[in-house]
């Protein structure tokens, strides 16, 4: 669902960046809304490292508004610790992982973390180690073998770095043949049909994203249309297909799946998300679904 994402961020971008810029001058100059910013740029993904450093130190240094935040405090530690990264203040970096450390012994999160941590200092073979350890656990990790592709790239070995993509796109490959098989098992599981859609629109290609759709439409059918999600997943699909064909698929069932798609997708969101209506109706008029 990338290509969603990035299309609702374009369309609410002038928004959410006028709200982020507002809350980012008034915690700046102490007029308070800190964490509401912090949480904000979270959203967002917004890369405002210096701010985000500057603010989550201010409330981690203040014993009673660190108190306040409760459980969400390890949320922010781990906010500082990439925004500190970012801004290569790395004894901050290293003091905030220390405290998840000891919070979360063992957790693979915060492995990422310090890991991250040995890229940021430039120890290549340590961060190389760390992921190889968090891959032992958990071989499916997308984002640490996206940092891999990283470390290869960041030390100019582009062939290392062709191989690690190679080894993760084969990894999608053998999701889809995992949720092949338990759908085979469990056929009217609609999360697995979800799951092996989502997995067939990554890949890409014009037979996996006509799959993808089909899976997609019968996830909606076993969930009585109430899923939208798969609602989305047929829209973007046939936007895909669309494009690679240059609309020359022109066939009738399909061309009526994704018309019903767009009409229930903006009924559910009408009922229960009426201030995002016309998002939708923009979104799906950007992708000429409607």
């Amino acid at each position: 669902m990338a290509a969603a994402a990035a299309s609702a961020a374009a369309a609410t971008a002038a928004e959410d960046g006028a709200r982020l810029l507002r809350l980012e001058e008034q915690a700046g100059h102490g007029g308070g809304g800190a964490w509401e910013y912090l949480c904000l740029a979270r959203r967002l993904r917004a890369r405002r490292p210096e701010p985000v450093l500057r603010l989550g130190l201010a409330l981690l240094n203040d014993s009673s508004a660190r108190s306040r935040l409760a459980s969400e405090q390890w949320t922010l530690y781990e906010q500082v610790a990439v925004a500190a990264m970012d801004c290569q203040r790395l004894d901050v970096a290293k003091d905030c992982i220390g405290v998840l450390s000891k919070q979360f012994p063992g957790s693979m999160r915060v492995g990422r973390l310090e890991a991250l941590l040995f890229e940021a200092k430039g120890e290549w073979t340590d961060a190389e180690r760390a992921y190889a350890l968090i891959l032992e656990n958990n071989p499916f990790d997308q984002i640490v073998h996206k940092r891999k592709i990283a470390i290869a790239k960041a030390q100019g070995d582009m062939a290392l770095a062709v191989e690690y993509l190679n080894k993760y796109l084969e990894l999608y490959k053998q999701a889809a043949f995992c949720y092949e098989e338990l759908i085979l098992a469990q056929p009217t599981v609609p999360l697995y049909h979800l799951a092996y859609a989502e997995v067939l629109y990554t890949m890409g290609g014009l037979e996996n994203l006509q799959t993808a759709r089909k899976y997609y439409a019968s996830t909606i059918q076993l969930t009585g249309g109430k899923n939208t999600r798969a609602l989305f997943g047929v829209c973007l699909c046939s936007s895909a297909i669309n494009q690679l064909t240059k609309g020359r698929n022109k066939e009738e069932e399909s061309s009526e799946l994704q018309s019903l798609a767009s009409e229930a997708l903006l009924k559910d969101y009408k009922q229960r998300a009426p201030s995002k209506e016309a998002l939708i109706t923009s979104l799906l008029k950007n992708m000429k679904l409607s």
